[in-house]
């Protein structure tokens, strides 16, 4: 079964999906900033438009991040073990569903899925890195070092991350609360490491981190 959406727009998969060999028509599905994302084992989603949050939860309720899909991502439960396994649209996103059965049928679509998955593996082992420094403010400059190299968009202050994340998404991150992301946030800032734009995107300052690992 198809997960449904709140709307969705006919596109041709040659134009979302580069070189893909399929012809037919494919349904374009749409949720907005802030919407949970259907997640069933029998189909995969690829970004096309924006960010998604990919996530778990304890049994104590607290959320766990388990990275992000960017644009020409897959993402979906056939990929975890996890059975709490839920995905969050971090910015308004555009997906587009595909089965199983169309991925065991096409070579070419597997193909493309490959060098996603290795990208998904590095980005989790990237953020397993992270969530073995004892100190929060490592974790929290680690962090966002990672983000700089995926998310990142030079700007003339530095680099932007693309797309704005609250104080808690941070925290679900690297397993704090977000009154302490919010100290440590403003005392990056003092240390005039960071700043935010106008529409509070985080801005990572030049060297703010040479010496933080890159991953």
């Amino acid at each position: 079964m198809i997960p449904t959406s709140r709307a969705v727009l006919d596109v041709n998969p040659t134009q979302s999906l580069g070189q893909a060999e399929l012809q037919d028509s494919r349904r374009l599905h749409f949720y907005a900033k802030g919407d949970k994302i259907p997640i069933i084992s029998q189909g995969v989603w690829q970004v096309c438009q924006g960010l998604v949050q990919l996530s778990t939860l304890c049994q104590n309720g607290e959320e766990v991040w388990l990275g992000w899909a960017e644009p020409s991502m897959f993402f979906g439960r056939w990929f975890s073990l996890l059975s709490a396994y839920q995905a969050t649209a971090l910015s308004d996103v555009h997906l587009i569903w595909f089965s199983i059965e169309e991925i065991n049928a096409s070579p070419r679509l597997a193909q493309m899925i490959l060098p996603q998955i290795v990208h998904r593996i590095r980005q989790t082992e990237a953020l397993l890195a992270i969530a073995g420094q004892r100190r929060v403010e490592d974790r929290l400059k680690h962090l966002l070092r990672l983000m700089q190299q995926e998310m990142g968009q030079p700007v003339p202050e530095g680099t932007r991350l693309k797309m704005r994340l609250t104080h808690q998404n941070l925290a679900n991150a690297i397993g704090t609360t977000r009154v302490t992301v919010t100290r440590l946030l403003n005392k990056l800032k003092n240390q005039g490491k960071i700043s935010f734009d106008s529409d509070r995107h985080i801005i990572i300052k030049p060297d703010s981190f040479k010496n933080v690992a890159e991953w």
